[in-house]
């Protein structure tokens, strides 16, 4: 059983973390526009950050060219910078780092942790897409590649808003692929070797990653690479309980008021709106933001919209009332 504490005292907001420099990172996927859900974990991740002093990474994950939009990631980055979410260092961008996910997936072969897999999805579906052992008919031109997950590999964290967590990964996951059929790279391998490369120490993200954690904490174990603090912020729903991205992925934040779109996304992390009445101006907005941060008060459940509630001033080119 794998059992690690990554999650700081939300109790104490004076509580000191174990890094001397804090990082913290946003790694948006460039499948479309940022939408509110979107910036509100950049938002989250950004101040939790600044507001211990801590440095802010940012990486594109253009890892899955099937998805990715022409011209998504360039938006992307227009709309961070519209709201004064300055990043530190260069941008890492996925499709660049073949090489450093290679050399990872070559320590894992080479330590016998991952394997060769020619089963086809249909050739696993008997037992619910979860890969125990090999069941493949035949050899493949194009094998995936796979984490060995043995049994007992029981992964127990602790999650900086949600608490304690745990997750049989043998049992609910099973051995899981780094390297895809097609030859992309897994999301998997590619987040754990980026973060370790961007010394990110604070992995602040949407809750429906949750349930990749305890896989990222094996293959970083797996690797000897350090294991940072994991927060997964709420999730944003519309009124029939969908997530946002989903249902309004069309929508993309408004860039061209930020001010109140910053207000509205402060008070949607349960801070206090008080703390930002004399902000005036994006810089002095930020800067009083860092300051009143108060990381105990961030919400831990997911967060259900009422009809209308981002009409205005968040998106931009809202639908019309009916």
């Amino acid at each position: 059983m794998v059992s690690l504490n990554s999650s700081a005292n939300l109790t104490d907001d004076s509580a000191s973390m174990t890094s001397p420099i804090p990082c913290g990172r946003f790694a948006p996927s460039p499948t479309g526009l940022l939408h509110p859900g979107s910036l509100l974990a950049a938002f989250g991740s950004w101040l939790l950050a600044r507001h211990h002093g801590g440095l802010w990474r940012l990486r594109i994950e253009d890892v899955d060219p099937p998805r990715t939009v022409p011209g998504a990631a360039a938006s992307q980055l227009q709309a961070l910078a519209a709201f004064g979410l300055v990043h530190d260092g260069p941008i890492l961008w996925q499709s660049t780092r073949g090489e450093a996910y290679q050399a990872a997936l070559d320590v894992l072969l080479a330590s016998d942790l991952a394997f060769v897999c020619h089963c086809s999805r249909s050739e696993l579906a008997a037992s619910g897409g979860i890969h125990h052992r090999c069941v493949a008919r035949q050899t493949r031109p194009d094998p995936a590649v796979r984490f060995r997950v043995p049994a007992g590999s029981v992964v127990q964290f602790d999650d900086g808003l949600r608490g304690p967590q745990q997750q049989d990964v043998h049992a609910e996951v099973g051995d899981f692929v780094l390297r895809r059929a097609d030859g992309c790279w897994a999301y998997q391998l590619a987040v754990v070797v980026d973060d370790a490369a961007q010394g990110v120490t604070e992995v602040v993200r949407g809750a429906d990653l949750l349930d990749s954690t305890a896989r990222q904490i094996l293959l970083q174990q797996a690797l000897g690479l350090a294991v940072p603090r994991y927060w997964h912020l709420p999730l944003l729903l519309d009124a029939p309980g969908h997530k946002l991205s989903k249902s309004l992925a069309a929508l993309p934040v408004d860039t061209a008021r930020p001010l109140p779109v910053l207000r509205q996304l402060w008070q949607l992390l349960g801070q206090a709106p008080a703390a930002l009445d004399l902000a005036h101006d994006l810089d002095t907005l930020l800067a009083s933001a860092q300051r009143a941060f108060v990381p105990a008060r961030l919400p831990r459940t997911d967060i259900l919209l009422p009809p209308g509630a981002l009409s205005t001033p968040m998106l931009q080119n809202p639908p019309s009332p009916t």
